[in-house]
C-alpha cells in the first residue's frame, strides 16, 4: 500500500515500533504501581492496626476516633423550700403628731401709713445758771444771819426783763415751800431782781427748785434745782434767768 512507504522507500511501520513500546512500558508500569496502592489501602483499612499502617490509630494523636457518648441521666428539678423568716422585735414607733392648719394670713393691697417721727420737744424759751455766793454781797449788815435765794430775768440781748413771776418750790428742813414773786421788785439784784427770803440762818437743802411761768402759770424754763449751803460763805444762791 502507498501509505506504509516514504519518498526514500522505508516502512513507516517500522520507524514507529520503537516508540510504541517505551509507552507501553510506562503504561504497564503506572499499572503495577496503580494495583499495588489499592492493594496496601485495602490491607491497611481491613487491618488498620498493621506494622504497615504509617499513621496507626491511636498512635501520635493522628487518627481520628468518635467522641465516647456519655450518659447523663436525667434529673428531678428540686422542690422548693421557703426560707424562714425572722422575726423582729416590734419597736415603740412615736405616734405621729399634729400639725396645726394654716392660718389665712391677712394680706391687703393698701400699703401700711407710715408712722410719724417722735416731734422734738421744744426747748423752753428761758435757760438758767445758778451759783453760790456770800450773802454779804447783797446784805452786808447781816452776815451770816440769813439764807435766801436771789436773782435777775435778762433777754437774749441780757437787757432786763421786769414782771417776769418767779416761783420757788420744794421742801426745806422737813417743811413744804411754796412762794411767788415778780422780777423788777427787788433792785438790789439789777433792773430785773428778784428774791426768796429763807430764814435767819445758812441751812442745807437738795430739794428746791425755781421756775419761770407766765401770768396763766404756764412753764417759761425748766425747772432749776437749787441747792443751799450751810457754810456762812454760801448762804445765797444765785440764779439768772435768760431768755434763749
Amino acid at each position: 500500500m502507498s501509505d506504509d512507504f516514504n519518498f526514500d522507500g522505508k516502512s513507516s511501520r517500522t520507524r514507529s515500533g520503537g516508540g510504541m513500546q517505551l509507552f507501553d512500558m510506562l503504561s504497564i508500569l503506572v499499572l503495577i504501581l496503580t494495583c499495588c496502592m489499592g492493594a496496601y489501602f485495602a490491607f491497611i483499612f481491613i487491618n488498620p492496626a498493621s506494622s504497615f499502617n504509617f499513621l496507626p490509630p491511636g498512635v501520635g494523636g493522628g487518627g481520628f476516633q468518635p467522641p465516647t457518648a456519655t450518659i447523663t441521666p436525667l434529673q428531678l428539678q428540686a422542690t422548693w423550700t421557703a426560707s424562714p423568716t425572722i422575726e423582729s422585735t416590734p419597736s415603740n414607733t412615736p405616734r405621729p403628731t399634729f400639725t396645726p392648719f394654716f392660718t389665712n394670713t391677712p394680706f391687703s393691697l393698701v400699703p401700711p401709713t407710715r408712722t410719724p417721727r417722735p416731734t422734738s420737744t421744744p426747748k423752753a424759751p428761758f435757760g438758767a445758771t445758778t451759783s453760790q455766793v456770800e450773802s454779804t454781797l447783797i446784805h452786808p449788815d447781816l452776815l451770816c444771819a440769813w439764807a435766801g435765794i436771789g436773782g435777775t430775768v435778762v433777754d437774749a440781748n441780757n437787757s432786763p426783763i421786769v414782771g417776769q413771776v418767779v416761783v420757788l418750790r420744794g421742801s426745806l428742813d422737813g417743811k413744804t415751800i411754796e412762794q411767788q414773786t415778780v422780777s423788777g421788785i427787788n433792785k438790789e439784784y439789777g433792773q430785773s431782781g428778784f428774791e426768796f427770803v429763807l430764814g435767819n440762818a445758812p441751812i442745807e437743802s437738795t430739794l428746791l427748785y425755781v421756775q419761770l411761768v407766765d401770768l396763766s402759770g404756764i412753764p417759761l424754763s425748766d425747772k432749776i434745782s437749787v441747792k443751799t449751803s450751810s457754810d456762812c460763805t454760801k448762804n445765797l444762791v444765785l440764779v439768772r434767768f435768760k431768755k434763749r
